[in-house]
């Protein structure tokens, strides 16, 4: 079975993956670092970002240049959406392959998993909520970023409400015991875990 799990900034979705790889030894797909890998490593993915954000994108040692590339993105979000039209392919394409090289049941961490349109890829989609005030925490102590830089942020993502009507199994991430909820996952015996 292949186990999407996806969620709001700071919602916990990457200790839940943590989690299922730790106690269930489920392979995690990162979606987020297969991107940022395939930017760098695909000639084909490289030369499509060339020629749509410029030769720049890429610094002299062949690395993304983050900062050309955020201002890019930054500017117009038809600009999003064209670089995603380039990058969300490939990481399609490279968790199937990645997936054909696996034993069992797999998982798929994005955080817009639905946004992209890999909830098609898997077979049980696991929505990890928290509180508001509890994920802007999170990320602020994780990211070094300040409170309204992760408001900005979580404005731009799907709410928790719109992720619900995707979700086959939703996890609470507030504190209370993530095990108990995580289990069922992997038996897939409930639609929804409270």
């Amino acid at each position: 079975m292949r186990i999407g799990v996806t969620g709001g900034i700071g919602s916990g979705k990457s200790y839940v993956c943590r989690l299922l790889a730790q106690r269930w030894q489920l392979p995690v797909y990162d979606c987020d670092s297969a991107a940022k890998m395939l930017m760098v490593s695909s000639p084909h993915i490289r030369q499509q970002l060339q020629e749509l954000v410029g030769d720049d994108v890429y610094d002299a040692g062949g690395q993304l240049n983050k900062g050309v590339m955020s201002r890019y993105l930054f500017t117009d979000a038809a600009h999003v959406k064209a670089v995603n039209a380039i990058v969300h392919p490939a990481v399609k394409d490279d968790f199937e392959q990645w997936t054909s090289r696996q034993t069992g049941d797999v998982v798929m961490e994005s955080a817009i998993l639905v946004e992209a349109g890999f909830a098609k890829a898997v077979d049980c989609l696991v929505v990890v909520e928290a509180p508001l005030a509890l994920r802007i925490q999170r990320a602020m102590a994780r990211d070094g970023a300040t409170e309204e830089q992760v408001r900005a942020r979580v404005r731009h993502q799907m709410t928790a409400e719109q992720l619900r009507a995707y979700a086959d199994i939703i996890v609470v991430n507030d504190g209370r015991d993530l095990l108990s909820q995580l289990s069922p996952i992997v038996n897939y015996t409930s639609p929804i875990i409270h």
